[in-house]
């Protein structure tokens, strides 16, 4: 709405019935004392003012609109047919109008200045209302973000706390396992003592009661065995520096340890060139002992086993990776000509307690795959197996050059 300021009633009427012809909505007022009421109570988009009146008079008005935060910045065009001399037109821009219109007016100019002046008004308000939507906007995603850093970081002192909690737990538990292994163990050394010494004291002639005591020591030995692939299980879970690791010596140190079982087994064994990681020795010594143990346990009926453990740099962490020279993984392969078994067991394989084969046959706990998966994966790496019934087994591993967290 336009607001016209003039002490001269036929003067506002033209003015009023002009304007009106271009739908422009039009209010009045007779003098600076009545505009300034009305301003105060309506929001105008234009004032279009006589600059001579009685009381207050044009000039006035618009110095007192200018100094009131709500009024200040609506425009006011001057229009005035005696105060036409260039220190008027100076002194109505002073006061903040803009524009100063002398008569006689050329009403299409008028029509066209107060038309670009409403364009102006709306495209204002359109900004504003803009700018208050951005602000809240903004206000909004910053308490959200707000709200989000507070339950990111109280989350964070949860998962702090409850890590420090498990970590607290995982130590009393690896506590509580070698206590539990050394209290079992000891029975059963002495379980093995007894039975041999009424093996060589009292059943030298007696060859039924021989056979029950040797079948007694070695559930007794199995039993050992079993503790203690449970104490090295339960230990995998503490921390330890990885280290600069040469493959080669580790496997050589296992193959050592193997000297007598491969002697009597006349197994054949073909290694390449492994290389030098982040690892920790012990724990990757564990995964080549478990390997190739199996490989000459379950060798079968073969006259002469083969094991061979390959090794190359591969380009990313994948079974299927193509060979790199400057790749950051390796992918080491031990395979045998073993029993092999059917793959759709491959799934179980590498679980705790699960054995494929007869362990009357074949002796062990089904624990060694198991702790060989959960070093691998400590170490950021993968394991798994291909093999057929009667074709030998490939236990394939990829491990990173470089230990990452």
């Amino acid at each position: 709405m336009i607001l016209i300021v003039d002490d001269i009633r036929a003067n506002i009427i033209a003015l009023k019935k002009t304007l009106e012809l271009h739908d422009i909505e039009v209010d009045t007022a007779e003098s600076g004392e009545e505009a300034l009421k009305k301003i105060l109570k309506t929001n105008y988009c234009l004032i279009i003012m006589d600059v001579q009146m009685p009381g207050l008079d044009g000039f006035e008005v618009v110095k007192i609109l200018s100094g009131n935060k709500r009024t200040k910045d609506i425009p006011v065009i001057f229009l005035s047919a005696i105060s036409i001399e260039k220190k008027y037109i100076f002194k109505g821009y002073e006061t903040g109008a803009v524009d100063y219109i002398t008569k006689p007016v050329d009403t299409d100019l008028l029509i066209l200045k107060v038309k670009t002046f409403l364009k102006i008004y709306d495209q204002q308000n359109q900004l504003k209302v803009m700018k208050d939507l951005l602000s809240k906007e903004i206000k909004i995603r910053k308490e959200a973000q707000d709200n989000l850093e507070v339950k990111i970081s109280e989350r964070t002192k949860e998962l702090v706390s409850k890590n420090e909690e498990l970590e607290m737990k995982n130590h009393e538990l690896q506590q509580f396992a070698w206590v539990v292994s050394h209290d079992l163990n000891e029975p059963i050394r002495k379980i093995q003592i007894f039975i041999k010494i009424i093996k060589e004291l009292y059943l030298t002639t007696d060859a039924k009661g021989i056979d029950y005591v040797d079948r007694t020591i070695k559930a007794a030995e199995r039993m050992q065995t079993l503790i203690t692939d449970l104490l090295a299980y339960s230990r995998l879970s503490s921390k330890v520096k990885p280290e600069k690791t040469d493959l080669n010596v580790v496997l050589q140190e296992v193959l050592s340890d193997f000297d007598y079982l491969i002697e009597r087994k006349c197994a054949v064994i073909k290694t390449s060139q492994l290389p030098t990681i982040d690892s920790i020795p012990s724990q990757l010594r564990q995964v080549f002992q478990n390997l190739i143990g199996n490989a000459l346990k379950f060798s079968g009926n073969v006259e002469i086993p083969i094991i061979e453990i390959t090794s190359e740099l591969i380009k990313t962490k994948d079974f299927d990776s193509e060979i790199a020279p400057d790749g950051k993984f390796c992918r080491i392969t031990v395979t045998d000509n073993g029993i092999g078994f059917d793959e759709i067991y491959l799934d179980r394989i590498f679980i705790i307690f699960q054995s494929l084969n007869d362990r009357q046959t074949y002796e062990g706990t089904g624990i060694g795959l198991a702790i060989a998966k959960k070093i691998v994966d400590k170490h950021n790496g993968l394991i798994t197996a291909k093999s057929q019934l009667g074709k030998g087994a490939s236990f394939i591993i990829i491990l990173p050059l470089q230990y990452e967290n």
